[in-house]
């Protein structure tokens, strides 16, 4: 009996887990001023959650998230530029966090890789078709 107690406390325990934080004030509360709101939607979408990894913290209801979206409306609501708002997030959490690539100059071999791939393709290519042509 004592063992099924036990087991039954292992098991609730995290089901009653519950943050101790309060949720940030902007994480699920619109701008009242529609155009400041679409400028922070806007830039939502184009920004990755860190806990889930594949949707844009616009779409997940992850508690990182709300505090992303909140700091981002704050933000807003202070007079800051999407654009910077988007250097700030990626100078705190890494080139990772958006979605837009950048154009860093450590990076233009991995631009250019698919062209040059693709020219060695065709190059191949054209040699087979007149080595047919030919025979």
């Amino acid at each position: 009996m004592k063992y099924l107690v036990l087991l039954f406390a292992l098991i609730a325990a995290p089901l009653s887990a519950q943050t101790a934080l309060p949720p940030a004030p902007y994480a699920n509360q619109q701008i009242a001023d529609p155009a400041l709101e679409r400028k922070a939607k806007a830039l939502m979408e184009t920004i990755r959650c860190l806990t889930c990894q594949s949707q844009s913290i616009a779409d997940s209801n992850a508690s990182m998230a709300g505090d992303m979206r909140s700091q981002i409306r704050e933000r807003i609501m202070a007079g800051e530029q999407p654009e910077a708002i988007r250097a700030w997030l990626i100078t705190r959490y890494g080139d990772w966090v958006s979605y837009e690539p950048t154009a860093a100059p450590i990076l233009w071999p991995l631009w250019a890789a698919p062209l040059v791939l693709l020219g060695l393709g065709l190059l191949l290519l054209r040699g087979r078709i007149k080595r047919k042509g030919r025979a």
